[in-house]
């Protein structure tokens, strides 16, 4: 299983373009806390099935609404019951 426990390091520039970014949608850029959250969903997504899904699963997570905490919970429970 993935340690959700750890967040993953992010750097400066990833920061930086994501802020332009939510600037040209005219939307809020995520927090800090925020960004580890949809890397730690991205992680669970990805070592569960291809790297792919990763970014697919964020948007799933995000058509639905759901919150980030919510959404890696989720995630989190499906890896643990695919391994049985």
């Amino acid at each position: 299983m993935t340690d959700l426990a750890t967040p993953p390091a992010h750097d400066q520039a990833m920061t930086v373009w994501l802020g332009r970014y939510a600037a040209a949608l005219e939307v809020d850029a995520p927090t800090a806390e925020a960004i580890d959250q949809i890397l730690r969903l991205a992680a669970v997504a990805a070592h569960a099935t291809v790297r792919q899904a990763a970014p697919v699963a964020c948007w799933l997570a995000a058509q639905a609404a759901v919150p980030l905490d919510e959404a890696l919970a989720i995630a989190a429970r499906m890896e643990v019951g695919e391994r049985r």
